[in-house]
């Protein structure tokens, strides 16, 4: 396989995964649709940030170390866990905003840039199926003599595709059509959201495969 075709089917399999529903995605619609197109984005950075974790020890080796030891796999599963199902509970707990006016923009709750970029991090690093995702992705797709600086590169395509995806997700979601109908809906949008990040963590911490 040349590294042309290395790179395409990184690429794909990266994007596969990347549009399909899960964690990030769920937080990504919260961010923008209760809060604001801000948050959103730097939600999506916070995402992109945590792929280069990824990208980082599945380079050096660590993503093995992890994989193989059941202890370090367990704290960063139920870490994760307990974030979803703390952040989905947040949203469950939060208090219904009563807004009359027109403009969308009027009932944005701003979140602070680096607390809206922490969600995403935290969101994402501690997911356990993103290690297991760049486990498979540098054993079994990218060849152990693709030079280092390919994979680096690798890592940074994937790591802005990542921001650019779920960016503009942030800015269809907050959208000033879709934050109008959003507007007479917010507090059942979001108790949506919080239902289905705790799903998405009770489902994460029951999960045995490895």
């Amino acid at each position: 396989m040349s590294h042309f075709s290395q790179f395409l089917a990184v690429a794909v399999i990266h994007f596969l995964a990347l549009i399909s529903p899960g964690p990030d995605f769920a937080m990504i619609s919260r961010s923008s649709l209760v809060y604001s197109r801000r948050s959103g984005i730097y939600s999506a950075l916070g995402l992109a940030l945590g792929i280069l974790v990824h990208v980082t020890y599945s380079l050096v080796g660590i993503g093995l170390i992890i994989s193989q030891s059941i202890l370090l796999f367990s704290i960063i599963k139920y870490f994760g866990a307990g974030y979803l199902i703390y952040i989905g509970i947040k949203s469950l707990r939060a208090r219904r905003v009563h807004q009359t006016a027109k403009d969308p923009e009027a009932v944005d709750r701003h979140l602070p840039a680096l607390a809206a970029l922490r969600v995403g991090f935290l969101t994402n690093v501690l997911n356990p199926k993103v290690t297991l995702f760049f486990l498979g992705l540098f054993t079994q797709v990218i060849r152990p003599d693709t030079p280092l600086w390919l994979q680096v590169l690798y890592g940074l395509w994937m790591s802005l595709v990542t921001f650019l995806w779920f960016a503009f997700v942030a800015s269809v979601l907050s959208h000033s059509i879709i934050r109008r109908r959003f507007v007479a809906v917010q507090h059942i949008v979001e108790r949506v959201c919080g239902g289905l990040l705790i799903a998405l963590g009770v489902r994460v911490a029951v999960d045995q495969s490895r």
